[in-house]
Order: structure tokens, then C-alpha cells, then sequence
């Protein structure tokens, strides 16, 4: 297995994690909101990412990831204010948290590597 499909299976693993916190969220309509944001941000990380795999350019490479790593840090900033609104207890927040912070890191760490080596081709 490569690097590429260890992220795409990673970041799908996170999407599922994401839709059964989702499914177990408090019957309130302030968590049903939040419920569809996260959701939206956690599979857009993975559906963009392997987009990105499969780009026919390096232009279309480095917009992807751009996308990746904006939905990968939104994603996070959701599940911390799940936190904050005392929706998820802590044991769930450090899990996620933890995992999307990494998934914010080693994308933002490649869309940045992209960028410069787009910016070395003109």
C-alpha cells in the first residue's frame, strides 16, 4: 500500500468515525446543525483527497489539496465546538481531535510542498 491510499483509507476511517459521532449527538437542534457541518467537512476531506490522487495537473493537484486541508481544519473546528457545547464528552473530543489534527497537519504540510513546487515550475 503506498503513502496515497494509506491517507485515503485514513481519512475515510475518520469521515465514518465522524458519521457515528454524528448519529449519536444529543436530539437537539443545535447538534443536528453542527451534526451535517461535520459530516459535510469530514467526507469532503477524503472525497477531495483522492481527487486530488487522481488530478491531471499539478495546477488541479495543488487546488485539491487546498480544499483537503481547508475541510480537514474545518472539520476540527467542529469537533471542538461540539466539545465546548458539551455535546461529546472528553474521551471523544481527544480521539477525533487528535486524529483530525494530525489529518490538518500532513495535509497542509503537502498542499504547502505543492504550492512551492508549482511556484519552482514558472
Amino acid at each position: 500500500m503506498n503513502y496515497s491510499q494509506e491517507l485515503i483509507d485514513r481519512s475515510q476511517n475518520f469521515a465514518i468515525q465522524i458519521i457515528h459521532l454524528a448519529d449519536l449527538l444529543p436530539n437537539k437542534r443545535s447538534a443536528g446543525i453542527i451534526a451535517r457541518q461535520i459530516i459535510r467537512s469530514a467526507t469532503s476531506v477524503g472525497a477531495n483527497y483522492r481527487a486530488a490522487c487522481r488530478s491531471r495537473s499539478h495546477a488541479e493537484f495543488v487546488s485539491k489539496m487546498h480544499d483537503v486541508q481547508e475541510e480537514a481544519d474545518e472539520t476540527q473546528y467542529w469537533i471542538e465546538m461540539l466539545y465546548k457545547s458539551n455535546s461529546i464528552p472528553e474521551g471523544s473530543y481527544n480521539v477525533l481531535w487528535k486524529e483530525a489534527s494530525e489529518l490538518t497537519a500532513i495535509f497542509t504540510a503537502s498542499y504547502t510542498t505543492a504550492r512551492k513546487n508549482k511556484n519552482k515550475e514558472k
